[in-house]
């Protein structure tokens, strides 16, 4: 039986701030085997963990990402749901990368650049986890295939993934020929015909997103999907165990 990885979407973001370093560690404590984050660029070129390309959903400031300095950006409160964490700030994927380095967990890397084409962020990226010695730790994915073609020319030997949501036509031999690892789609593109049956022929992992559903959760089990991407990572932990101990 294979057993179904447990990664954490930007953390635990059911029960933290999104994308900041005490969900990432909540969601360490609740057992996930890996993390999703999002990561993009200052003006000042330091690499950050966001979600959105402007603050002002997940912060107390308004304006896009790329138009402020590392500093300026650090002086931002990004929890509006959790008082019980009072101010929490953007953190660097180098102090991310620094939490997880002693740990057994993966890190699901999204290059967030399918709006603003940030100048070699996959360069810096990938610069950044071979300073850290976490080249077999993560694995890098995008909705912009183009840098994940980019990130393949730089080092044939990462793990990639497309990311994508819905509508499109043959993922898997999609995924086939640009010689990707994995599809990380949303969810309901399970949906398809054969879709399942025809990544596992072709050796392309499956990473779904988002899914929180217990019954989500025990269906990917069932297939022996690689990895749920969820909010909720001890739900998914107990699912995953409690399946595997059924047999």
């Amino acid at each position: 039986m294979k057993k179904t990885k447990v990664w954490a979407h930007r953390g635990a973001s059911g029960y933290a701030p999104e994308n900041t370093l005490v969900a990432f560690k909540k969601a360490i404590e609740m057992g996930a085997d890996g993390i999703e984050l999002d990561v993009q660029m200052t003006k000042d070129g330091q690499l950050v963990i966001i979600h959105d390309e402007t603050v002002d959903r997940v912060s107390d400031g308004k304006g896009w990402v790329k138009d402020f300095t590392y500093e300026e950006l650090s002086k931002l409160n990004v929890n509006k749901r959790f008082p019980e964490y009072g101010n929490v700030r953007i953190p660097t994927l180098e102090e991310v990368y620094s939490l997880i380095k002693d740990t057994g967990v993966t890190v699901n890397v999204e290059l967030k650049n399918t709006v603003i084409f940030y100048k070699d962020l996959e360069e810096r990226v990938m610069e950044l986890t071979g300073k850290m010695g976490l080249e077999k730790r993560i694995i890098y994915s995008s909705f912009n295939h183009f840098s994940i073609m980019k990130l393949k020319e730089l080092d044939p030997a990462v793990e990639t993934g497309f990311l994508y949501e819905y509508g499109f036509l043959d993922m898997p031999e999609y995924a086939s020929k640009y010689h990707v690892d994995a599809l990380h789609p949303a969810l309901y593109n399970l949906q398809y015909p054969n879709f399942i049956e025809d990544c596992r022929s072709r050796g392309i992992k499956l990473r779904v997103w988002t899914v929180n559903d217990v019954d989500d959760m025990i269906m990917l089990c069932e297939n022996e999907l690689d990895a749920m991407i969820t909010n909720y990572p001890d739900i998914g932990r107990k699912v995953v165990d409690d399946y595997v101990r059924r047999g």
